[in-house]
């Protein structure tokens, strides 16, 4: 099972990265796709919606705070319209 989770990749500024990784592996460990960025300064969020996307039809399940900053991008409207066409 997939799961859709940050991953701190800013040493000074914190700048997240949205991955899709195994639920097995360790937090930092190897992840399967890089799909977002998540600026925390900036509050600015930066996706590849299709990826985000085929991860959820895959059914992978994000964290609390990525589906958070995923309600924000307005990415589940997006995924809503796909299901009803």
């Amino acid at each position: 099972m997939d799961k859709l989770r940050l991953k701190r990749c800013g040493r000074k500024q914190p700048i997240y990265r949205i991955v899709a990784i195994d639920v097995r592996s360790r937090s930092e460990g190897r992840d399967l796709r890089k799909v977002s960025f998540y600026d925390l300064i900036k509050n600015q969020t930066y996706s590849n919606v299709p990826a985000i996307l085929y991860f959820f039809e895959k059914s992978a399940q994000p964290t609390g705070t990525v589906h958070d900053i995923s309600k924000k991008a307005e990415i589940f409207k997006e995924l809503r319209v796909n299901y009803t066409n």
